[in-house]
């Protein structure tokens, strides 16, 4: 009995049994497929993973409670950043206000370089655990540093007690703890949605199942564990308990690495798979050598290594041919001088002139999700005016129920119900009708969730419009509203139903759809979506604040609300997202899948059936 593996990235074949029968030879195939996993993922000692021994929902459920309780942490210093940079260390709020959101946008920049050096070089795991080792420390140093010297004098960082002036030294303490927050939690977050999918072989048709669910998931982890840091621990710093709020923080951070490392013997990973940047510069030059090749119209004639080779050199499976950037093709076309004898009478070949069928789709794959991922940061625009116009506009409303006056920014916990909810019904009722409807196993493709999501976007910003404009005609002196606050409930349910098909399907697409080399880059895109939207959602507020308020008005958006027109700006958001849409939909129906070469006895896979 021989099992043939090919490297660290196994692709298991069958055992072949040889009889002897009747002075005759007989072959007999045993598939593996029962006992190994098929994708080619190993166990921690390298080694190819036991289906039952290995992965599966133990470890995703590790990996989930990982997420709320690293979740809990990370919001536990960014939901009131902005009051402890003005109450304690006495900035005013326009730099505090930079300074979050400098801060904010170096975390999503960090999540690029967790998922290169992921995808490059260490692996998921290893980038988790020690990308999470720095985020615990720079919480545990936080929490030291409020405690022991920045909260002076004791009881201060409410709203009637401002702190004491701190020096230089205190100051930069704070600051690099900050930043280690940032790097430990930005390089963590785009591995670990990753990380988790990869428990699951999404060439077992049991197991696949799994794979799409643990997105959903996991965004449900993560939205539990924003929601006790936007109450629980927003309530204890508001009042001024800093230090027992980020001692909490810490706490949590703690206990989801200790989690995190009890799994290491059970995970299933993958082999990283070199340095990308190279790997595109190889085709970009190999092509560009070869500009004035005359190109076969069929794929036939191109350059493939067999798998044996592509998994010593990147860990990738073979990705087939596709139509589309021809003139990348030409990276893989032989020619007579690319091939050279080395010392073992072993033909070579440069890869940069030559390079393989697989490298070269590895482009086109990114070049493919390019403009997708475009489409997505118009969506981010409108999902970040929850954290911001809704908790103005909400503070300028009736915000008493009977005794009780409503903080404008517990709004949000209507957000997360409603996600937690949306999530349930879709995976127990709207997933099921929909694969019986459509006849197809997978239901609503990811492409067609996110654009219902961008749907429901739309349909949350005509809401909060409306629902300015009757505030408005409700308008009080002192620029609040008689309008009770209740009112923004829908609009606020509205994005969360839209948050779980754009951002679910979002993880789900670009983990499916990026090449094996690059999975942990698919879910940073995811990030930077929402960093560029947060970053564009400045520029547009900036700009129309300039524009409207020209000539001595108000503008739309002016300090009282009741002076200005936030209904309009609403209305504009959901005419930005329409155009958006419909770009999206072109795209939709030009995007071309990426196909992988099937491990079981499968010649060829669409990777679109593992979603």
């Amino acid at each position: 009995m021989i099992v043939k593996t090919q490297g660290k990235k196994e692709e298991m074949k069958v055992t072949v049994v040889v009889m002897e029968v009747d002075g005759g030879k007989e072959a007999k195939e045993e598939e593996c497929c029962d006992y190994y996993t098929l994708d080619g993922s190993v166990n921690f000692r390298g080694q190819p993973a036991v289906k039952g021994k290995s992965g599966g929902w133990l470890s995703g459920i590790l990996l989930l409670v990982n997420q709320g309780l690293a979740t809990l942490a990370f919001f536990g210093v960014n939901v009131n950043l902005v009051l402890f940079l003005t109450r304690v260390l006495q900035q005013n709020n326009e730099d505090a206000a930079n300074n979050v959101s400098k801060w904010t946008g170096t975390v999503y920049l960090f999540s690029l370089v967790g998922a290169f050096l992921s995808d490059s070089y260490w692996g998921r795991y290893r980038t988790c655990a020690i990308f999470q080792v720095i985020f615990v420390l720079g919480l545990v140093i936080l929490s030291l540093s409020s405690q022991l010297f920045l909260l002076r004098p004791l009881g201060c960082g409410n709203e009637r007690i401002h702190c004491e002036p701190n020096s230089g030294m205190e100051v930069g303490i704070f600051y690099l703890s900050l930043y280690m927050i940032a790097l430990g939690n930005g390089g963590y977050q785009p591995n670990v949605a990753t990380f988790g999918s990869d428990q699951f072989d999404e060439e077992d048709p049991k197991e696949v199942h799994s794979k799409v669910s643990f997105f959903s998931y996991f965004y449900l982890a993560l939205n539990l564990g924003s929601l006790f840091s936007n109450t629980i621990l927003s309530y204890l710093e508001d009042k001024g308990d800093w230090a027992l709020g980020f001692w909490v923080s810490s706490a949590s951070a703690i206990i989801a690495l200790l989690l995190f490392l009890s799994g290491t013997p059970r995970y299933r990973h993958f082999r990283p798979g070199g340095n990308p940047l190279s790997r595109v510069c190889q085709v970009a030059v190999a092509a560009s050598r070869k500009w004035r090749v005359r190109m076969p119209s069929s794929g036939d004639d191109l350059y493939e290594a067999d798998g044996k080779e592509l998994a010593d050199a990147n860990g990738a499976r073979k990705m087939s041919h596709t139509e589309g950037f021809k003139f990348l093709d030409r990276a893989a076309y032989v020619e007579s001088n690319d091939f050279t004898l080395g010392d073992e009478q072993c033909m070579h070949h440069d890869p940069w002139k030559l390079c393989t069928v697989t490298q070269v789709e590895e482009v086109k794959c990114v070049l493919r999700l390019l403009p997708v991922w475009l489409c997505t940061i118009p969506y981010s625009v409108v999902f970040t005016q929850m954290a911001s116009l809704f908790v103005v506009q909400g503070a300028a409303m009736n915000r008493t129920i009977g005794t009780f006056a409503v903080p404008p920014a517990s709004m949000s916990a209507f957000d997360i119900c409603t996600v937690a909810a949306v999530i349930f019904l879709y995976r127990t009722i709207i997933h099921p009708l929909a694969c019986r409807l459509t006849g197809n196993r997978r239901g609503l493709t990811e492409l067609q969730r996110m654009g219902i999501g961008l749907v429901v976007a739309i349909v949350a910003m005509v809401s909060a419009g409306t629902v300015e404009h009757f505030r408005l005609k409700q308008a009080q002196d002192g620029g609040t509203s008689s309008l009770n606050i209740m009112w923004q409930v829908p609009q606020y349910m509205l994005i969360g139903v839209s948050e779980v098909f754009m951002y679910v399907g979002q993880l789900e697409f670009f983990n499916n759809q990026a090449p094996d080399g690059l999975k942990s880059f698919g879910s940073a895109l995811c990030m930077m979506s929402m960093s560029l939207g947060n970053y564009a959602s400045d520029v547009i507020v900036t700009a129309v604040g300039r524009i409207t308020t020209r000539d001595g008005r108000p503008g739309w958006i002016p300090a009282d609300l009741n002076e200005g027109h936030l209904d309009r700006f609403y209305f504009m958001l959901a005419l930005i997202a329409t155009a958006d849409l419909v770009l999206y939909v072109a795209y939709a129906k030009w995007y071309k899948r990426i196909k992988l070469e099937g491990k079981c006895g499968e010649d060829e896979m669409d990777s679109s059936t593992a979603s």
